[in-house]
């Protein structure tokens, strides 16, 4: 009967530990806007895949359309992409150039993206007394890589701005 108490009484601590630990991590999370931002981009970027693979290129089923194509009749820079995306997620990559000549680069974008949120949360939650310095590297890096992969697209945007003040 003793062995019994003591199981129940050892088993009792142990959930009073895990569930204390659960509600320190919901309100760190609470706490600490950083890790509720990053964790809303990760979920985003997730759905950005979950849609590429979900969605055919082969049915070209896709919801959402180019509206620059439909008011023009003249395709853009970002034409493709949907379809681009769909065939990198299924490893078709020679085919996704044909679809998007940028969609490989943008597709990183995301999965690094995706890859940093991770790192930078852990190392944000593992050391705390470099978290300013750490916000300030994502943040530059980012931005970096942003420009990096979204150039074809910034310069496109500028192009047809300055064509449309011209006019």
């Amino acid at each position: 009967m003793r062995s019994w108490k003591r199981l129940t009484i050892s088993l009792m601590t142990l959930w009073k530990r895990r569930s204390k630990s659960d509600s320190n991590l919901t309100a760190r999370f609470r706490n600490e806007p950083y890790l509720l931002i990053n964790s809303v981009l990760a979920g985003v970027i997730i759905l950005i895949f979950i849609y590429s693979g979900f969605f055919s290129p082969v049915n070209d089923s896709y919801p959402v359309a180019c509206i620059h194509e439909k008011l023009t009749g003249e395709p853009c820079v970002s034409c493709g992409l949907s379809h681009s995306f769909s065939l990198i997620v299924r490893g078709r990559i020679s085919e996704a150039y044909e679809w998007n000549i940028y969609g490989l680069r943008v597709f990183l974008f995301f999965a690094l993206q995706l890859v940093m949120r991770a790192a930078f949360s852990i190392f944000y939650l593992k050391y705390a007394d470099t978290r300013k310095q750490l916000v300030t590297y994502d943040i530059a890096s980012s931005i970096v890589l942003f420009l990096i992969c979204f150039m074809p697209y910034i310069e496109w945007i500028v192009t047809q701005f300055a064509q449309l003040t011209q006019a």
